[in-house]
């Protein structure tokens, strides 16, 4: 069966989950509101601009996982998938996702964003298979360090070729759907490689390959 895969933030979702987790945060009064989120945003705009120092930011990004208890960011993750992710779920994604499905291929989202606040979400698309950074545990808490590579950039492709080799799966008649220049590693590595939405990075660099470009947040597809 072909694989489908997908990018998350500002993908599948009309906006990016990692950067609002950290807005949620803010709003809640867990972390200190005005470094936070001035960090939180520096980091989002090197992101978009494919300069992010991925070390650096998930230092940043996993440290409140490691300063709380598992049952209250449980709490505050489904409080965040309700109030911020559910509204970001339009029918033309979930209509990608369908036909996908529809067609007997193989669901996989891969992203950046960590495994613990991207589960609930992928689960929300009923796709079964998920390549996210992990998050480092200590028994049935957090600490603060990333497990393993970073699902990000070249991150991604590494990290797909494990899976790929743990499932006896291959790349043959493979789609990824992403929006950002950061993914461009991996769209250059499947045979049908998609746009989505995408930034004007990317947008130049589908140009040029001559990827087809569509709409999840805009339009039907």
């Amino acid at each position: 069966m072909p694989l489908a895969i997908f990018d998350l933030d500002n993908t599948l979702l009309a906006g990016d989950s990692d950067y609002l987790w950290g807005q949620h945060l803010v709003a809640r009064g867990v972390v200190d509101g005005d470094a936070y989120e001035a960090a939180n945003a520096r980091f989002y705009a090197d992101y978009k601009a494919g300069r992010l120092d991925i070390d650096a930011f998930l230092a940043f990004a996993l440290r409140p996982l490691r300063e709380h208890p598992p049952e209250v960011l449980l709490r505050w993750r489904q409080e965040f998938v309700e109030q911020h992710i559910a509204p970001l779920i339009r029918q033309p994604a979930l209509n990608l996702v369908a036909r996908h499905r529809a067609a007997g291929d193989t669901l996989l989202v891969i992203t950046a964003t960590n495994a613990f606040v991207t589960a609930p979400i992928v689960a929300r698309f009923g796709i079964p298979h998920l390549i996210a950074t992990e998050p480092e545990r200590d028994g049935a808490g957090f600490t603060g360090r990333v497990a393993g590579t970073p699902a990000f950039r070249e991150g991604k492709v590494s990290r797909l070729v494990n899976w790929l080799a743990e499932h006896d799966a291959s790349l043959v008649g493979s789609h990824f759907y992403s929006d950002s220049i950061n993914d461009l590693p991996l769209l250059e590595r499947v045979d049908h490689p998609v746009a989505v939405d995408p930034d004007p990075l990317l947008a130049a660099a589908a140009q040029q390959h001559g990827w087809p470009v569509i709409s999840l947040h805009g339009g039907a597809t």
